[in-house]
């Protein structure tokens, strides 16, 4: 079985793999393949106990406060009704696809493709459902909302003046946002395309591409062409990478500013506005003592997108350097920030959280703030960016045969 590493494009001849072993890419040392803890059952199973959670998690309260003889509740769509309707479309916007529509299609479509591949049933719709159900993997964030919210719980309980109980939604999303971290693991994606389509004998001499969504190893003739399993267009290496994920950091980088002084969220106090910056709702949780999660918001909000600047920018002036230098870890780098990318929304969820919550009229109420918009719009660039880049190009300086 040969596998084209997707970080250096370096080929490997893989035997089949005993349980809890793992294949690593000889040249930079990225995990080709992993056994330990992967099963299509597992796998189907929490997929499907998602999916059937975020129903009554996105329909029934998430958390119920009572406040000044006063009570509300917040439902996960009653935020995002509430801030669209004070014009804040990239926030609601955003948050509606990223915690409610994509999840329900992510496990909704790993539930259906692992259930039929289970039960020996491969219809045609398989591939390409499985497809979708991949590329949008990364935007469904119900774990990421799980942090925001546990974020906001901790704040409200921290007001002695309110009285917080969690609600049948809060139960059933948090079991929803665990099962799809679980789920995640679980998953195998390699052995599931395996299952929906064959590998392809290529000789071994021959020049050859790998296709970035199913990993599946053709002949460099193939070039243009739609990929025989997955049927995404094949190409060498991804088209106009660096000028493309240039552009898309520099624009992050703008948007990081303002994301940073301008205010998150403004609360209205008796008449009295308070905006509150990333800096400021920080400094309030070290000065309540919650320094565990002022510690933990700064890392989701401060050093994560801004180290990703960084890291993507360092990878980018490297291939236009043509550097060898330090490939392993620049490597290792951008496959994590990457993956840390998408908890950088923790901040912008917790505003959608609060609306509803602190609405108490002329007492108390929330709102957002332009520093969130900014600060949603640089997460959601640099997302792209990191899509965008392809680190096979960090690795077309060393002399290989590349796929």
């Amino acid at each position: 079985m040969t596998i084209a590493c997707p970080d250096c494009g370096t080929l490997a001849e893989l035997p089949p793999l005993p349980p809890r072993s793992t294949a690593v890419c000889p040249l930079c040392r990225s995990d080709l393949e992993k056994t330990s803890g992967r099963s299509i059952t597992a796998a189907l199973a929490c997929s499907l106990g998602t999916f059937l959670l975020l129903i009554p998690a996105n329909a029934l309260p998430l958390l119920k406060v009572s406040m000044f003889n006063m009570r509300s509740q917040n439902v996960i769509g009653q935020g995002i009704a509430g801030l669209w309707d004070q014009h804040w479309v990239l926030i609601s916007g955003s948050t509606a696809l990223f915690v409610i529509v994509f999840p329900l299609i992510i496990f909704g479509l790993f539930s259906v493709v692992l259930g039929c591949l289970r039960f020996g049933h491969r219809p045609d719709w398989l591939r390409p459902a499985f497809r979708c159900a991949v590329q949008l993997n990364l935007w469904g964030m119900p774990d990421v909302f799980l942090l925001a919210a546990f974020v906001g719980y901790f704040r409200m309980i921290n007001l002695g003046l309110a009285h917080v109980s969690i609600g049948v939604g809060g139960l059933c999303f948090i079991a929803a946002g665990f099962l799809s971290m679980i789920s995640r693991a679980a998953l195998d994606r390699r052995t599931v395309w395996r299952a929906l389509g064959p590998e392809v004998d290529v000789p071994a001499d021959a020049e050859t591409l790998s296709c970035t969504t199913c990993d599946l190893v053709l002949p460099v003739a193939c070039e243009g062409e739609p990929c025989p399993r997955c049927r995404t267009r094949l190409r060498t290496r991804k088209r106009d990478s660096l000028p493309r994920t240039a552009a898309l950091l520099a624009a992050a980088f703008v948007f990081f500013i303002p994301a940073n002084l301008l205010p998150m969220n403004v609360s209205q106090q008796l008449g009295t506005q308070v905006g509150y910056t990333i800096f400021t709702g920080i400094r309030d949780l070290f000065q309540n003592g919650l320094w565990p999660l002022g510690a933990l918001v700064f890392c989701t909000s401060i050093a994560i997108p801004f180290g990703k600047i960084l890291a993507l920018g360092w990878c980018v002036l490297s291939v236009w350097r043509a550097s060898q230098a330090h490939l392993v870890a620049r490597t290792k780098i951008f496959r994590l920030v990457a993956e840390l990318g998408r908890w950088s929304k923790t901040d912008p969820f917790v505003i959608v959280f609060f609306v509803p919550l602190v609405d108490f009229g002329g007492l108390a109420s929330s709102s957002a703030g332009w520093g969130a918009t900014a600060f949603m719009a640089m997460s959601i660039l640099t997302m792209f960016a990191s899509m965008t880049f392809d680190p096979r190009l960090m690795w077309d300086v060393v002399p290989m045969g590349p796929a």
